[in-house]
């Protein structure tokens, strides 16, 4: 009688516990790092709108014009002065205060991993969007305003200024060309939240 050989016995094999999907998207690491470049973002995006901010409010020039021969009457040029440059301000505070707060909620999403929750980034990605387009406009507005001041229109009649006020337009070409930074920064935010949710969704 021939031997039979005993069944052999099948050991389940253990297997690891599913990977949790922020880490297959883009690892820890590459979460950190996001909200790393986040948190610099917005700090640049803070002190170049507050150094656009001081540069245009520092442009205070007064100077003696000429009205008659042997008369000049002494005239000062201020941002309040016009309406396109008062709403460049402001929208320059608007942009300062909103990356102090959304930066404290940066630094606390990246002190805490779990804080930094899908629904944050979308919020934030909508309102980077909406202080993106008023930056731009006010840049656009401010920047229009000054090539005016250098150039003049002649169909309008608009005589140059900045002969003049040379001081005051310095400060507003300086203030306005500071003022391209803080957008760049609000637009670098928008695409770095785009990159992050294409890359859930593409490992979801």
């Amino acid at each position: 009688m021939g031997l039979v050989d005993p069944p052999h016995t099948v050991l389940p094999v253990e297997r690891s516990p599913a990977e949790p999907e922020y880490k297959r998207s883009t690892g820890v690491g590459g979460v950190k790092n996001h909200a790393v470049v986040d948190v610099v973002l917005r700090g640049v995006l803070f002190a170049t709108a507050l150094v656009a901010i001081i540069v245009m409010v520092k442009g205070k020039q007064t100077t003696l014009v000429p009205v008659a021969p042997g008369m000049a009457i002494p005239m000062d040029a201020k941002f309040n002065q016009l309406p396109a440059f008062i709403y460049y301000i402001v929208a320059l505070s608007v942009a300062c205060l909103y990356s102090i707060i959304t930066g404290v909620l940066s630094v606390l999403a990246l002190v805490n991993q779990k804080q930094r929750s899908t629904k944050l980034m979308f919020h934030l990605v909508i309102l980077d969007s909406v202080v993106l387009c008023i930056l731009a406009s006010a840049t656009g507005a401010a920047g229009a305003i000054g090539y005016i001041g250098y150039k003049g229109n002649s169909h309008t009649r608009w005589n140059e200024v900045c002969s003049v006020f040379d001081s005051f337009c310095g400060h507003v070409a300086g203030s306005v060309s500071v003022s391209l930074l803080p957008s760049i920064a609000l637009l670098l935010l928008v695409w770095l939240s785009v990159f992050v949710f294409s890359k859930k969704v593409t490992n979801s």
